[in-house]
């Protein structure tokens, strides 16, 4: 049986830095079947209507996180969304909120990036082994404690949701401080304590106005607010502890 083949229409945000003085929007009218994504819409777009036309892919498979954008002003992964979701109106396509434009839809991700390397996203044992002494061993009990939050691809949707990103860049954001979260729940790691001053610090967890619209656009279910909710806890707890310590007894 053929697929039936109708038309929508999609407006693209434009930004060429080169010769666009500012944003526009551009309308393509797109043939599609229902199982076509919105990528496929843009790819369509560039292979057959407008080669000019600038966006991120990798994997066409909600795994790399390269291809967020708005969709109906909905932060989304456009490999992950479906034009037949949208049909019969227009939709919009614009690249996601909060980033600056490079080209199209295209956004740069360089404030993203710094703060992912600032966290130290990899394990730091606690001490070292030889190959000798084997693996560093984990029980299914200790692996559940953070499993969910290490589900994160840096598709960076939970920063274009974010309101509090939006009017304040410094703030590290809710995808950053989830993997802040993971590590720190690792038994294998040894750098909590220096991940917790990054936790506590003025751009860190309260900094959160506790919205939660992170948790709800975020395509692998990693629920960045309740890593940002549990650390709160554990910041409070931390710092109502330091007046118990002896001066110069470490965490």
């Amino acid at each position: 049986m053929t697929e039936i083949t109708r038309q929508i229409e999609i407006e693209v945000l434009r930004y060429r830095p080169e010769q666009d003085q500012e944003p526009f929007f551009q309308t393509y009218s797109v043939p599609f079947t229902d199982d076509m994504s919105v990528l496929q819409g843009l790819q369509y777009i560039k292979e057959e209507l407008d080669s000019t036309l600038s966006y991120r892919w990798s994997c066409r498979m909600a795994i790399c996180g390269s291809c967020g954008m708005m969709i109906d002003g909905v932060p989304n992964l456009s490999c992950h969304t479906f034009l037949r979701d949208f049909f019969p109106h227009k939709m919009r396509v614009e690249p996601l909120n909060h980033f600056p434009i490079e080209r199209d839809l295209v956004v740069s991700a360089d404030d993203f990036i710094g703060k992912l390397e600032s966290i130290k996203p990899y394990i730091i044992p606690k001490e070292a082994r030889t190959l000798e002494q084997g693996e560093y061993l984990q029980t299914p009990a200790e692996l559940e404690r953070y499993e969910q939050f290490s589900s994160c691809i840096n598709c960076m949707l939970c920063y274009a949701a974010c309101p509090q990103y939006g009017i304040n860049s410094d703030f590290m954001g809710p995808g950053i401080l989830a993997l802040l979260h993971r590590y720190n729940s690792d038994t294998r790691d040894g750098a909590q304590a220096e991940r917790m001053e990054m936790f506590s610090a003025e751009e860190g967890v309260w900094n959160c106005t506790a919205v939660g619209y992170c948790s709800e656009v975020c395509p692998k279910n990693v629920d960045p607010a309740n890593a940002v909710n549990l650390n709160k806890i554990n910041s409070a707890k931390d710092y109502f502890l330091s007046f118990l310590r002896p001066k110069g007894v470490g965490k």
